[in-house]
């Protein structure tokens, strides 16, 4: 394991020199190491995620124990820390001998033999005192506790109590640390029967796979060590795709022959189902801003062999005349704060403010604005974003409504029997971390009356 140590540690001090982007990032220093054993590469991604994930309680651990403060440690010796740590909570299968030996063989290969005493010293001293360690008591200080024993930024638990209830936080926070499985979406064109014999091939290779109770083409599973090895994804029979995104095709009510414009389309799954919908027929557009998320829908629709599928460089604020009142159905899932996905995406949780909420919403309202205009009289808008926030959800829509001529339909034929509820029935449904099986995101769907 000397290496992977090494490759971890350069992997915590490039996201914090980007400021973040954890899951392209992690895919391209895999890419990068693709020659390594698959151990080690599972190795090198779980105490990478598992430390960006956790730093607020690492944070709080090392701040108990060093006479330095973590927010002042060199950010060498601050990711170092960190790494060493997780593992020592988290990785049962290292012993802490080899955990605080690598530490300090890495602080004095990187050139810091003066550290060498703290390093050892320090993680020496939580190894053998991790069951004295005092956490704060959630009777004195409610947000902190669950801040630090869940790693959540106090801000976002004092949103979600707001919004949520304490209970309902604390289940969101709990289910966004939760190891869930792989979600796919296998393609509607494939029978019954075809189905079982690939999901056949793929437990053979140890996979553990369980159909998704709300949907039959959607399967969840765990122990998938790499999609490019999968039977079926190279032949574009199956995708990664989560429920909750699933269910926007499903409740826009697609028709063949159906004209679907999707305006912020990448990575292209939404658009990629719709094309799957119309089996055959009709027309999806994948619109995004720049040419590299456009790269990204393109790469997807080759490997799916989705032939009627247009993809284009598009600024959704910017107006396009030629699409004015064209569209059987809108996809409107815009740039969002993504706080129902945390458990995918690590890093957001420490990048949100109330200042950039504030501007987000801003930014949809923006985007609305322009595109509604893209559906034609009678067609559907299916509005959706991955986040929790009713600001960015349901006031949304009841804006959309209050200001275009625009009527909630609602959600419930179109739903699984399981999903199927009161707020549906007017149109909108929130999925919540912790309750539903899936991502946290939410659902809209209205129609065009004039």
């Amino acid at each position: 394991m000397e290496n992977t140590r090494e490759i971890i540690l350069d992997s915590l001090l490039g996201m914090e020199k980007e400021d973040g982007f954890d899951s392209l990032f992690m895919r391209q220093v895999l890419q990068k190491y693709d020659y390594l054993p698959l151990r080690e590469k599972a190795f090198i991604k779980r105490v990478t995620e598992g430390t960006l994930e956790r730093r607020i309680e690492l944070d709080y651990i090392l701040d108990q124990f060093s006479s330095v403060p973590v927010s002042k440690m060199k950010p060498l010796i601050r990711q170092l820390m960190r790494m060493s740590v997780y593992q020592l909570f988290y990785m049962d299968a290292v012993p802490d001998n080899a955990v605080c030996n690598e530490a300090v063989r890495l602080a004095q290969k990187r050139r810091f033999q003066s550290l060498k005493g703290f390093v050892n010293g320090v993680l020496r001293n939580i190894a053998r005192n991790r069951e004295k360690i005092v956490y704060p008591d959630p009777e004195k200080n409610w947000r902190k506790a669950l801040s630090v024993r869940y790693s959540m930024p106090e801000l976002l638990i004092d949103i979600w109590e707001r919004d949520y209830g304490r209970e309902r936080t604390e289940e969101m926070c709990r289910a966004l640390l939760d190891v869930r499985p792989v979600s796919l979406r296998m393609s509607e064109d494939i029978s019954p029967a075809a189905q079982q014999e690939l999901v056949k091939e793929w437990e053979e290779k140890g996979i553990v796979c369980e159909r998704h109770p709300c949907l039959p083409y959607a399967w969840n599973c765990r122990n998938l060590e790499g999609l490019q090895g999968l039977p079926g994804f190279s032949e574009g029979l199956v995708t990664v795709q989560d429920l909750s995104s699933m269910l926007v095709a499903e409740c826009a009510g697609i028709k063949e022959g159906d004209f679907v414009l999707d305006v912020c389309a990448a990575p292209g799954g939404k658009s990629l189902h719709a094309v799957c919908k119309l089996r055959g027929s009709g027309m999806v557009e994948a619109r995004d801003i720049s040419e590299e998320k456009a790269a990204l829908i393109r790469e997807n629709a080759v490997r799916m062999k989705a032939g009627n599928l247009k993809v284009k460089v598009w600024d959704a604020r910017v107006f396009d005349s030629e699409m004015e009142a064209r569209a059987d159905v809108l996809y409107l899932d815009v740039p969002c704060s993504g706080l129902g996905i945390l458990g995918k995406k690590r890093d957001i949780k420490y990048h949100v403010t109330r200042e950039g909420l504030a501007e987000l919403v801003k930014l949809q309202r923006e985007i609305i604005k322009t595109c509604w205009r893209y559906v034609k009289r009678g067609g559907i808008i299916l509005y959706s974003t991955c986040t929790v926030r009713p600001e960015e959800n349901e006031e949304q829509v009841r804006w959309m409504c209050g200001e275009f001529p625009l009527e909630r339909e609602s959600l419930n034929p179109y739903l699984p029997e399981a999903l199927r509820c009161g707020e549906a029935e007017g149109g909108t449904l929130q999925l919540v971390p912790g309750i539903h099986q899936c991502d946290g995101f939410f659902l809209a769907r209205m129609r065009r009356e004039l």
